[in-house]
């Protein structure tokens, strides 16, 4: 058996893997050792390989960032953020036909700009606006389709802790991609906002009234979510004024939220053990998952893998845009059982160097960002495509008096928003790259 063979055949045997329940980050990197001695026919390159990575992957400055956002979203929770950004969304939109819903959408978006994690943004904004959305009569469909969609806004608005991994990926500046992602981010929150209204016009009873409220008392409640104005212009301002590097603004946007939940009386000893704790739990299982993804793309890149089919893609003469679809269609799938991070580790190393070497007529730079922004959305709509999204688990767990069907009901207008600007950002890409011309 040829390397490029044995390369080929690891997919299936990942894929394997992992349905039988096996960790994502253990799948690959099992299967990038085993292939790396099946291709050199010895351990000892392997032995060196996880010495030299397991220094290289976790001495990482630019990985740093990644914890600091996680334990920002931690504090941001303790602070009463999430709470005022709902309160606020609510008081302006609640009044409107499926506004309730609406202002869950607003807030996932306001806690998505200073938490940069989908499953967290989904998870907080659950325990505030679910027993609200059920008081003024939401359907449990609606309720929980609206908070698993309203979730996935976590990993496409700045910061966003899957375009951090994108960007050391594909070698790319982390503070422009978070530039490139601002405009597609406000057009998921309005198509959602969209979706919602045309639900509840076809289906009347599923959603409630709530009282309108006076302006002195929306006034007030928008005055109340200055802690979330000041972070997110200490951090992403700090970034694009030249402050301080993306890194930087992590530790800043943490402290930030520390101090603020402090203050609010959210922080406190236990709370603040708890709070790291977690973020060391999901930080060492996203470095296990980079790590192993690291060995095997390494294998691949030994077995000639994605140079191989990179040469044949473009000597066949394929349409670059038949090539963009099909790698878009493929992670709409691998979004029904796998999630963001665990895609985009595997698939970056494969399908970069393939688009890279067609023409979309971008210069190199701007097609990366395109493709990373493009990335992301598919991405984020696998975290809701039945049957295996995960915010869909993490919403419907929450809920326990509605079924998973439910749910997948639920969310089916927000899949239909997805696409539609998917092929909307796909057919203009500078929709975009507006901010990132305009300001480079």
């Amino acid at each position: 058996m040829s390397n490029l063979e044995i390369g080929i055949w690891s997919f299936p045997v990942l894929l394997v893997l992992i349905f039988l329940r096996l960790p994502i980050g253990l799948a690959m990197l099992l299967c990038g050792m085993v292939g790396t001695w099946l291709v050199t026919g010895s351990w000892n390159p392997i032995l060196a390989k996880l010495k030299a990575e397991t220094y290289s992957t976790f001495s990482s400055h630019s990985l740093s960032i990644i914890p600091l956002f996680l334990l920002m979203g931690q504090f941001a929770g303790l602070g009463g953020m999430s709470q005022s950004l709902f309160r606020a969304a609510n008081a302006w939109l609640g009044h409107r036909k499926g506004g309730v819903a609406m202002a869950a959408i607003g807030a996932c978006a306001g806690f998505g700009a200073i938490c940069g994690s989908s499953l967290a943004t989904a998870a907080t904004m659950a325990q505030v606006a679910l027993p609200e959305l059920r008081r003024y009569g939401y359907s449990g469909a609606l309720a929980t389709g609206t908070l698993a969609a309203g979730g996935t806004l976590g990993i496409l608005i700045p910061p966003s802790i899957v375009l951090v991994i994108y960007a050391i990926l594909a070698e790319q500046n982390i503070a422009k991609l978070f530039l490139a992602a601002f405009v597609p981010g406000i057009l998921a929150a309005i198509g959602y906002m969209i979706a919602i209204s045309i639900y509840v016009r076809l289906y009347p009873k599923s959603a409630g009234d709530s009282p309108r409220q006076p302006y002195s008392e929306r006034f007030k409640a928008l005055f109340d979510v200055w802690p979330v104005l000041l972070v997110f212009f200490l951090v992403v301002g700090g970034i694009y004024f030249g402050w301080f590097t993306p890194t930087e603004a992590a530790a800043i946007g943490a402290a930030g939220t520390g101090i603020i939940a402090l203050i609010n009386g959210g922080l406190n000893r236990r709370t603040f053990i708890d709070s790291v704790l977690a973020t060391a739990v999901a930080t060492a299982m996203i470095f296990f998952i980079v790590f192993g993804a690291s060995i095997y793309n390494g294998f691949l890149a030994l077995s000639q893998v994605p140079q191989e089919i990179a040469a044949i893609i473009v000597e066949s003469g394929f349409n670059p845009w038949a090539v963009m679809v099909t790698i878009l269609l493929l992670y709409l799938v691998l979004g029904c059982v796998m999630d963001s991070l665990s895609m985009i580790l595997l698939t970056i190393p494969i399908f970069f160097p393939i688009v890279s070497a067609l023409d979309y007529g971008l210069g190199p730079e701007e097609f990366a960002i395109w493709f990373g922004i493009i990335v992301l959305i598919v991405v984020e709509v696998g975290l809701i495509t039945p049957p295996v999204g995960m915010n869909l688990f993490v919403i419907n767990s929450m809920a326990k008096d509605t079924p998973i069907s439910a749910t997948y009901r639920g969310v089916a207008p927000f899949v239909i928003s997805d696409l539609v600007r998917t092929v909307i950002l796909v057919l203009f890409p500078a929709i975009s790259l507006f901010l990132l011309r305009w300001l480079y």
